[in-house]
């Protein structure tokens, strides 16, 4: 028990300073990659290659002045920027990121806590985040910053129910709630992205928008809104925003990478598979789950300076109209195919099974797309049919 408890909070120390220095190297790079779209150099004036800029911004915002607007419901105020923080954290504790480590002691589990409702306790925490949001927008007593909680609180409702039902397509084909559970049914066949190929693109497109990145950053609307939820904040208040943000996003990451790529799973090779667990195995593992959750990091950032954003009627008429309808008739597809497989064929987990699905998805994107290209569910800036002067 002694060892369980220590080997618990190592982990949430090492794993939670991580998260906080990541977040902090994804802020530099993002600005380095939006430097490098614009043909400009972007930070590299403090420290090699400009590392040390995150460390120069953090400093500024903690010596600067801390204001608070004279109505705003000062409790609030300063709950808000925690409120948002804090369950980007605690969705990351049960992610596995490695293979167990062996020590002397005993085997430690690559991840802070590994519940056996992972997806459950998924849904549940990331649902908090919308509050700090909301109470940001309310406590200020700034109509612009009321407009973006309200904002964000209607386009986060909307999008989580998309993500919640491709969630469920991956729980029926794991069969299982634990995200450890997961990611060894995907090293039994294929990584879910190709028999759920679909599933992975609604999902994508609701982390997007679950995390308010472009082209789903109406919330903040820095040309309508003045920045939103966050108008009245300076100094850390402030920067726990952009920090609550960014943790979101390699949260979001880490759950794609776990429930459509594998996880910390290998490609082409099965050495990582099983026991007997190593030292080399742990490392290794860890080294392909970084590389992964990096690869949809940089996938953010491209996003972020290559698209433009929605309108707020084009958001909701995407969400509601489009990814609601489509995600519930997608999983009765799939949870029908998955059921004639099992019961019908008596087919087992496995390429064939897989390869199945794969054709299903095929199908599927083919009929969506032509749809989506006939103009009629998204509705844009078009003229009106029939011309005019």
């Amino acid at each position: 028990m002694s060892f369980y408890l220590l080997a618990s909070i190592a982990k949430i120390l090492v794993v939670f300073t991580a998260i906080m220095v990541g977040v902090a190297l994804i802020t530099w790079l993002e600005r380095r990659v939006c430097a490098f779209m614009q043909d400009r150099l972007g930070p590299n004036r403090v420290g090699p290659l400009g590392l040390l800029q995150p460390a120069a911004d953090g400093l500024k915002n903690i010596v600067k002045e801390e204001t608070y607007p004279r109505r705003a419901d000062v409790w609030l105020f300063l709950l808000a920027p925690a409120a948002a923080f804090t369950p980007a954290l605690m969705t990351f504790a049960v992610i596995p990121f490695a293979t167990p480590l062996p020590t002397r002691w005993g085997t430690v589990d690559m991840v802070v806590a590994d519940l056996p409702v992972g997806f459950l306790y998924i849904l549940a925490i990331s649902s908090l985040g919308v509050y700090g949001i909301v109470l940001a927008g309310w406590s200020s007593n700034n109509k612009y910053a009321l407009l973006g909680g309200l904002r964000a609180s209607a386009q986060m409702i909307s999008y989580e129910i998309a993500m919640g039902l491709a969630v469920v397509a991956v729980l029926l084909m794991a069969g299982n709630v634990t995200i450890a559970g997961a990611i060894a049914r995907q090293q039994e066949g294929w990584w879910f992205v190709l028999p759920l190929g679909l599933a992975f693109l609604l999902f994508l497109i609701a982390a997007f928008a679950e995390t308010n990145r472009v082209p789903f950053d109406l919330p903040e609307a820095e040309g309508e809104l003045v920045a939103g939820y966050h108008t009245e904040y300076s100094a850390m208040k402030f920067s726990m925003f952009y920090i609550a943000e960014y943790s979101n996003m390699v949260t979001a990451s880490a759950l794609m990478v776990s429930l459509f790529f594998g996880g910390w799973d290998i490609p082409f090779t099965t050495w990582d598979d099983g026991p007997p667990w190593t030292t080399g195995k742990s490392l290794a593992t860890f080294a392909v789950f970084t590389a992964k959750v990096a690869a949809f990091l940089f996938l953010y950032i491209w996003v972020r300076w290559t698209l433009p954003r929605f309108r707020f009627d084009q958001l909701m008429a995407l969400g509601w109209k489009v990814l609601l309808p489509f995600a519930i008739t997608y999983l009765t597809v799939i949870a029908s195919m998955i059921w004639f497989l099992r019961e019908r064929l008596d087919w087992v987990y496995g390429p064939a099974f897989c390869a199945a699905l794969l054709g299903v998805n095929v199908v599927l994107g083919a009929v969506v797309v032509w749809g989506l290209d006939r103009g009629r569910l998204v509705t844009g800036a078009a003229a009106p049919a029939g011309g005019g002067d």
